[in-house]
């Protein structure tokens, strides 16, 4: 099982009787170090932090639009309804990309990426929104229109959306 080092609990918090925000209660907090170390909380986003451990992709649902948005979002901006978790295949479509040439290092996870690399908006199957990320592959390689999948990691990472990336199907 995938091992976020900088990670400090998940806790589930009280929910009330009609309470909308009852799926969005369970929270994972992180230590994470910039300049200085602190704990944050990834309030309610942690699940999705969550499912990335156990190697799944998790993005919301309107119950009124429909709209499936990656990354996920708690409330819909179009209707302004409560979404709800669904588990997407983790398969898509490059629709536009960057190769970068220089790394910020704001992390030890980002530090590790050898430039050049790809950053991809990446437009899952059965989503609405583009999903920006990293992109394991050539830069030469990459092409417009290039269906990916997301590829999990065992390593240890400092923030747990590093625990994912695209990859090329094959």
């Amino acid at each position: 099982m995938p091992i976020v080092t900088s990670k400090k609990d998940v806790q589930t918090l009280p929910a009330a009787t009609g309470d909308i925000w009852a799926e969005f209660r369970e929270i994972e907090r992180l230590n994470l170090s910039l300049t200085q170390t602190y704990t944050h909380t990834l309030g309610k986003y942690s699940r999705f932090f969550i499912e990335l451990e156990n190697r799944r992709l998790l993005g919301t649902r309107c119950a009124g639009c429909a709209r499936v948005y990656m990354p996920p979002r708690p409330l819909c901006p179009h209707c302004l309804q409560a979404t709800a978790w669904i588990e997407l295949a983790g398969t898509g479509v490059v629709k536009t990309f960057s190769v970068l040439h220089f790394s910020p290092g704001s992390n030890a996870d980002v530090a590790a990426l050898k430039p050049p690399y790809v950053f991809a908006y990446i437009l899952l199957d059965g989503a609405s929104t583009l999903f920006p990320h990293l992109l394991r592959c050539a830069p030469e390689h990459v092409e417009l229109g290039m269906r990916v999948r997301v590829e999990f990691t065992d390593q240890p990472v400092e923030h747990p959306i590093h625990l994912m990336c695209f990859v090329p199907m094959e």
